[in-house]
């Protein structure tokens, strides 16, 4: 069998130049060195990448949205508990996201994990169940910086669970329950404290018009005449008397005086 030497020069010429023809999509880029030496990010589009000599590797610029593993967590008040989260981040820097760590990925996922546990061993119990916001926020300010000389940008992290032991339940149900019952004898104790002070004002102003006491004594016999049909025998106080018994006094001083 006869080789064409033109044939198989134009069969490894075509080779070449599809294996140098490098199409890269919207969201990517591609990082190319030049015998080893980074030379230039390129990308969107088609791109040329002469063989052997130079070199590529894509790098993706979308979110990438990562789901941290559960982590075992002992809080500050020794309480263990499984906590996972989920990430959001992308490359921002495609040359640094390549050079400057060997899988950004990986090494982002294992950095949320450390940091995770870190800052969430910083905060008791109650601090992780009432305030994700601000753990949030403070994961993802660390792992931001952490990971800005990778040229990676975390954009959002989000507690996902945080699962507790079933002793650990019940206590905080228990602890729930307390104090729900401490703050219904604190609004009972304060109800309380109002009608004291209201009756302490109506008493200092019933003693300072004795009047006002001879008015309430008789509506209160008219609601018990209302209200019961039975005899009550009430005890007259001396005040409603005594204009009468003056009255009768100086009558009969006066039939003596005749």
């Amino acid at each position: 069998m006869i080789f064409n030497p033109i044939l198989i020069a134009l069969l490894v010429l075509l080779v070449l130049v599809a294996a140098s023809i490098k199409v890269l999509y919207e969201y990517e880029r591609g990082v190319v060195f030049f015998l080893g030496r980074f030379q230039a990010v390129k990308g969107p589009g088609l791109i040329i990448v002469v063989p052997v000599i130079q070199q590529m590797r894509r790098v993706d610029l979308r979110t990438i949205v990562m789901d941290v593993p559960s982590q075992d967590v002992i809080s500050r008040d020794n309480v263990s508990v499984k906590v996972n989260a989920v990430i959001y981040f992308r490359v921002i820097d495609p040359e640094r996201a390549i050079i400057q760590v060997e899988d950004y990925y990986a090494a982002t996922g294992q950095l949320a994990q450390t940091t995770l546990r870190s800052v969430l061993g910083q905060h008791e119990l109650d601090e992780m169940l009432a305030e994700r916001e601000k753990l949030n926020r403070d994961i993802q300010n660390i792992l931001d910086a952490e990971t800005d000389i990778w040229g990676i940008k975390v954009s959002n992290v989000e507690l996902k669970h945080v699962d507790i032991d079933e002793s650990m339940i019940r206590a905080i149900a228990r602890q729930a329950e307390a104090e729900r019952e401490r703050r219904a004898k604190i609004i009972n104790a304060e109800g309380e404290f109002q009608a004291a002070e209201r009756i302490r004002q109506a008493a200092a102003i019933i003693a300072s018009q004795p009047q006002a006491l001879q008015l309430r004594y008789l509506q209160t016999l008219n609601d018990i005449g209302i209200q019961n049909n039975t005899t009550v025998v009430f005890p007259v106080p001396m005040d409603l008397l005594r204009p009468l018994l003056d009255a009768e006094r100086q009558s009969m001083g006066n039939a003596d005086n005749r």
